[in-house]
């Protein structure tokens, strides 16, 4: 019984049933955590097989781009700094494997060329259109406009609007107020986003109430996940029927995190799932991946899947309220997945909010950035 625990519980759930007293202390002040050196660059096989299959990728072109990712990491923090208030925002190339950045002031292009990025001069600062979005934030959204956020590559605020609700009334009232705040660009979507929670079925993953979710990532005492799966105080069940502890904060909608402490003889280990489709994950950080960069999804509906990043800082309009600053991506995710990690490399990025479609015939998932999280709580991410 204890090697089934080890073996489910440990390492599906991110937890490990033993005793509590050796994990540690409770939560610490929070931390971006920095990548650290791993493995010398070796990518595991299931890793490679996961990319091919959700990319469509060659063996050799998902070693050179997850090579290209860890190289563009590094280069966009000192670009960013090299830009100075001229920073516009920045964005990796899967074809020509290049970052680039873009600027407001041409003087700056010789320092962040220099960092090892390409360079696109533009008419607004990230500080512009940022400010324009958070005007946006504070109008009433109608249900036809799914989500909004700051593209880079466009140098635009881009509303995406349900193709179907393209020529409602309250949806061009909000367009043309929308306007008024920055540049924007319209574009359609097919539907919708929705939460990612679901009702209680079989699995390994954790239980509030009738409502089953993913765990995030372990933090010094618990877990990070979505704030849609339980409210302040809920108890949490594991797998196995379990207590594991209890929501001690949890924000939704305006955000979508939470975190739960856990005890009751469980202790918090820095792995993520891979399902078997991939080896299991070390989490060693939490430093961001750019727009473009490949990013893998782990959760107890659909297991792992990967995808690209294809936006930030958006602002998705569900049913039961807005959600601000949260990523979006191409990788598919289906009820169940809630809260569950999405990582680059070995690096945490966020924990699944919801989105649209499913992983039979694709669509698209926004999560929660995970330094967010660790900021607004005060916890400290557990690494390898």
């Amino acid at each position: 019984m204890r090697a089934k625990t080890v073996m489910r519980a440990g390492l599906a759930a991110l937890l490990a049933v033993g005793t509590w007293a050796s994990a540690g202390g409770g939560p610490a002040s929070a931390t971006v955590q920095e990548p650290a050196p791993s493995s010398n660059g070796e990518v595991s096989a299931g890793l490679l097989t996961a990319l091919q299959r959700d990319l469509g990728l060659t063996e050799r072109q998902a070693r050179q781009r997850l090579a290209a990712e860890r190289a563009a990491i590094g280069i966009e923090t000192q670009a960013r700094r090299a830009a100075r208030s001229a920073y516009a925002g920045s964005w990796f190339d899967a074809d020509t494997a290049r970052l680039t950045v873009a600027v407001t002031e041409p003087r700056r292009a010789g320092a962040v060329r220099a960092t090892g990025a390409d360079v696109r001069i533009v008419e607004h600062s990230a500080r512009r259109l940022d400010s324009a979005k958070r005007k946006i934030d504070a109008l009433p959204a109608p249900g036809g406009v799914s989500s909004w956020h700051v593209d880079p590559e466009a140098n635009r605020i881009v509303v995406n609007v349900v193709a179907a609700d393209r020529m409602d009334n309250d949806v061009a009232s909000f367009l043309d107020r929308a306007r008024e705040t920055g540049p924007v660009q319209v574009r359609e979507v097919a539907e919708a986003p929705r939460a990612f929670a679901a009702g209680t079925v079989g699995g390994d993953p954790y239980y509030t109430g009738n409502v089953r979710c993913s765990i995030g990532f372990s933090v010094h005492g618990g877990f990070v996940t979505a704030g849609h799966c339980g409210q302040q105080g809920a108890a949490v069940r594991g797998w196995d029927g379990s207590h594991i502890g209890t929501f001690q904060g949890s924000s939704f909608p305006g955000n979508d995190y939470a975190w739960v402490s856990v005890g009751s003889g469980w202790w918090t280990v820095p792995v993520v799932l891979g399902w078997g489709t991939v080896p299991d994950r070390l989490v060693r950080g939490s430093a961001e991946a750019p727009v473009g960069a490949s990013i893998c999804r782990s959760g107890s509906t659909t297991h792992w899947h990967c995808g690209s990043v294809l936006a930030k800082n958006e602002t998705v309009n569900y049913s039961q309220g807005a959600v601000h600053q949260m990523t979006k991506t191409s990788v598919c995710a289906e009820p169940g997945d809630s809260g569950g990690s999405f990582i680059s490399g070995d690096q945490a990025q966020g924990v699944t909010s919801g989105g649209w479609g499913n992983c039979s015939g694709g669509g698209q998932t926004w999560y929660q950035p995970v330094n967010e999280i660790l900021a607004r709580y005060g916890l400290r991410l557990h690494t390898a």
